[in-house]
This record gives C-alpha cells, sequence and structure tokens, in this order.
C-alpha cells in the first residue's frame, strides 16, 4: 500500500473525529496505518513506529501523548481541549482524573465519551482521557469526574 494512502486515512479519520481542519498539523509523512485481519478495519495508527493513535471498534480515535502534541498545534484542534487550573497539574500528570472543579476552559467539540486532551493556563499538554460530560456543562458543575485521563505526561 502507498506511504500517501495511510496519510489521506488518518487525515480523514481526524477530521472527522476532531474537526474540518485539524489534521493540517499532521506530518506529511512516516504513517503506517495497521488493518484488523477480521474487519479489515483500521485498527492502529503508527508514526515513525511509534504509536499515534488506537482506533476502537466504534470508530473513536484514542490518542497518543505524542498525537496530542502534535495535533495541539492545529488551531481547529484546540476545540477538543479541556484547560485545567495550576492545582490540578500534578494529578493530570500523574494519570488521574479531572475533576469538574478545576476545569477553567472546555472546547466546544467536548462531548461525553469523546476525546479529549487536557491542557493547562500556558497550553502545554498534560495528558489524554475521555469526557466524562459534555465541555458546556463542565465549567458549570463543582462535584464529580470531568475527565477520566488514560495517560499523563511523566516529567
Amino acid at each position: 500500500m502507498d506511504p500517501s494512502d495511510d496519510l489521506r486515512k488518518v487525515s480523514v479519520i481526524v477530521d472527522y473525529l476532531f474537526g474540518r481542519g485539524a489534521s493540517r498539523a499532521l506530518p506529511r509523512s512516516g504513517f503506517r496505518v495497521y488493518y484488523s485481519r477480521r474487519s479489515g478495519r483500521v485498527k492502529l495508527v503508527q508514526l515513525e513506529g511509534k504509536l499515534f493513535a488506537t482506533v476502537k471498534p466504534n470508530g473513536a480515535m484514542a490518542l497518543s501523548l505524542e498525537a496530542a502534541t502534535i495535533l495541539s498545534k492545529s488551531p481547529r484542534f484546540r476545540e477538543n481541549f479541556v484547560e485545567v487550573s495550576d492545582d490540578a497539574v500534578t494529578f493530570v500528570r500523574g494519570g488521574k482524573s479531572v475533576f469538574c472543579k478545576f476545569v477553567t476552559r472546555a472546547g466546544k467539540n467536548v462531548r461525553p465519551k469523546g476525546e479529549v486532551v487536557v491542557i493547562d493556563r500556558r497550553g502545554r499538554v498534560l495528558g489524554v482521557g475521555m469526557a466524562v460530560l459534555s465541555g458546556s456543562v463542565m465549567a458549570q458543575f463543582k462535584h464529580g469526574a470531568a475527565v477520566k485521563v488514560r495517560s499523563g505526561v511523566q516529567l
């Protein structure tokens, strides 16, 4: 398979899930797409030999920290961010969940069970995970989990 086909496939998935134009931040080469033997669907995406994302059976994409860092350069992708206060930074980096009282801002594309990137006030990526609530509701609530963090940036 042609490597440009892999880039095109990844770009289409990223634009569909995270907003049209989000794929503009992707590098133009180095992608390798792996398919399921049973269903023939995209299963795994690697960038230069490292895990970029896992594609779930429902079509959602679970991003790696490297993927989140690359995609964070796209203005369109920023609508998938959840910004947290400085009090929560060390917990998120450790892979702990984000609670509503620490959310300072959430993008309009943040939906329950959707993939989100957690950032600090300076815009640095802290972790990736799955939203529990929609972005419009997160900042309003003062109790409960907002994001279940899958992995955090270790220092």
